[in-house]
């Protein structure tokens, strides 16, 4: 189990090409959202291996990465993203994050652009948490505090997936993994809420974004919703937006192959100049 130490925190990473003395050209790096770990992507690191060397890491305090006593803020995490492409070695990368992840992703693509081919987007905002959420997010950290996560794991499902994947009878043993992955959280979990919750908007830095960019939301996603991922669509020059059908936040896990068409597309429209 590889780990790297990245900005003063022992990071958790895969790379699909560990123990090869080959490997592709280009590399893309996922980022997970808050709550899960970089296995959230596990099937689109299976049908993008043979194309891409592929690198997934855990944040700090999430997955099997350090659990530190602060620096959940997202400039911190952007700052780990950046030890981390550094100190591996990637050079310039596609960046895919989701969620929490896009929240470090629009911060590499507007500050660190030598870092970047591409920017990949998924179910994330560029503003702040709402108001109306905040309340709702804090009461279940107090809960988490108390109790534990398994507390939480029901009303959790609920923002983290769509109605599709949450009622279909097929995919019960599917619903019942992820939670279980979301009860795995240990109680300093809260650390990492927060630091979602208390987020800087970075709207206003989409702007100096000028890597290729892709945009992708499910239309049933109810913790960033579609408009938010039209503004920074709008915000951010020639990129290319894709809502994806039958997905809520969790897209990677609930519409798999459509996730995979949408990002080996929009790759495959990336010279190795990162041009379109």
């Amino acid at each position: 189990m590889p780990y790297f130490t990245a900005n003063g925190v022992r990071l958790y990473y895969e790379d699909s090409q560990e123990g090869q003395t080959a490997s592709p050209a280009e590399t893309l790096v996922f980022s997970h959202g808050l709550l899960w770990s970089g296995h959230m992507f596990h099937k689109q690191v299976a049908a993008l291996r043979s194309q891409y060397r592929i690198i997934t890491y855990d944040h700090r305090g999430q997955g099997r990465s350090e659990i530190t006593a602060d620096g959940y803020d997202m400039d911190t995490l952007y700052q780990d993203a950046v030890a981390l492409i550094e100190g591996l070695s990637l050079g310039r990368v596609h960046f895919a994050g989701l969620s929490m992840g896009g929240f470090i992703g629009m911060r590499l693509a507007a500050r660190r652009p030598d870092l970047l081919r591409s920017l990949l987007l998924l179910e994330t905002s560029a503003e702040g948490e709402p108001l109306e959420n905040v309340g709702k997010y804090r009461t279940l950290c107090t809960v988490v505090n108390w109790l534990g996560t398994w507390a939480v794991a029901g009303p959790v499902m609920k923002i983290m997936f769509g109605q599709t994947f949450l009622n279909d009878p097929a995919r019960a043993d599917e619903r019942l993994y992820w939670t279980k992955q979301l009860r795995q959280n240990k109680r300093s979990i809260t650390r990492a809420v927060n630091g979602v919750i208390d987020r800087n908007p970075i709207l206003p830095e989409l702007g100096q974004v000028t890597a290729p960019t892709l945009v992708v939301v499910g239309d049933e996603d109810v913790a960033t919703r579609p408009p938010k991922a039209q503004r920074i669509h709008e915000a951010i020059a020639g990129s290319q937006l894709v809502i994806v059908p039958r997905a809520g936040h969790s897209s990677s896990v609930e519409e798999p192959e459509a996730v995979t068409h949408a990002i080996r597309s929009f790759l495959e429209s990336v010279g190795p100049d990162g041009s379109r």
